[in-house]
């Protein structure tokens, strides 16, 4: 088995992580793909030459080039199913809690960025529930798992939409105390998941679905905060409607994401 490292200069994002698995996948004599979008790194596990891999990979203009290649003895690792499977269910309970005490706090509050972050929260727990299911099983039935979170979290994107165009027709009068530090709360839970999540982010589609999600949170919880900063110096809801607007806009973008999955 030989192990190449290829820079790719323009991968950065999930867009570009895509193009080069939908062109190297499903190759013969390739084992394994590992990404690392923060240091622009691919390396690949497989079977002769590494000239083709890069054939394919300046199809793409990318910038790719060619680090290092070599033997190396054995297969792959695979990614431990029983260490992805713990980090599930703790990442599962955080959720699960969050979403309880989110929910809660919003409708005391009168707040549709908690609410909206509630829901957020919701679909995170039915992600690591479905992503927990998928663990150890085919490649076809963790990209399934996947997709299925996406619904599910398109689902909740527009109902989310929907109760902050109810409120902003009602009225609301959201707190911005309640807001900051339920807000605080959720972005150490979120964190603390985004941490755990990261080590597994390449085992599957599942995985990656999981990292996604918790990415997005941390950011949604930063809006919340600042949310309730604005609405305590204007006197105004509007920051409140904004934020439960923008999360749910950032739930949608992840749900489509996610249901591009390969």
């Amino acid at each position: 088995m030989t192990r190449s490292e290829f820079a790719v200069e323009k991968m950065d994002c999930a867009a570009e992580e895509r193009l080069v698995r939908l062109a190297l996948e499903d190759r013969d004599g390739i084992a394994r793909l590992a990404f690392d979008l923060t240091r622009r790194r691919l390396t690949v596990w497989h079977e002769g030459d590494p000239a083709p891999i890069k054939a394919a990979l300046d199809g793409l203009r990318l910038g790719a080039r060619l680090e290092r290649s070599g033997e190396e003895h054995g297969a792959p690792a695979a990614p431990s199913d029983v260490a992805e499977g713990r980090t599930l269910r703790v990442l599962l309970a955080i959720n699960a809690v969050m979403f309880a005490v989110e929910v809660v706090a919003g409708w005391l509050a009168d707040s549709t960025g908690l609410l909206a972050d509630s829901l957020d929260m919701f679909a995170d727990a039915a992600v690591y529930g479905l992503a927990l299911y998928a663990v150890g099983r085919a490649p076809a039935l963790k990209i399934r798992s996947a997709r299925a979170s996406g619904g599910l979290q398109l689902a909740l994107a527009l109902g989310a939409f929907a109760e902050v165009a109810r409120r902003a027709l009602a009225g609301s009068a959201p707190e911005p105390p309640a807001m900051i530090g339920v807000g605080l709360l959720a972005l150490a839970a979120n964190v603390s998941c985004l941490r755990l999540v990261a080590r597994h982010r390449h085992a599957g589609a599942h995985m990656k679905a999981s990292y996604i999600f918790s990415a997005n949170d941390v950011l949604a919880n930063l809006g919340v905060m600042a949310a309730g900063g604005l609405v305590a110096l204007t006197g105004s809801p509007l920051p409140d409607l904004v934020i439960g607007s923008l999360i749910a806009a950032l739930v949608l973008a992840g749900a489509v994401r996610i249901l591009r999955l390969r």
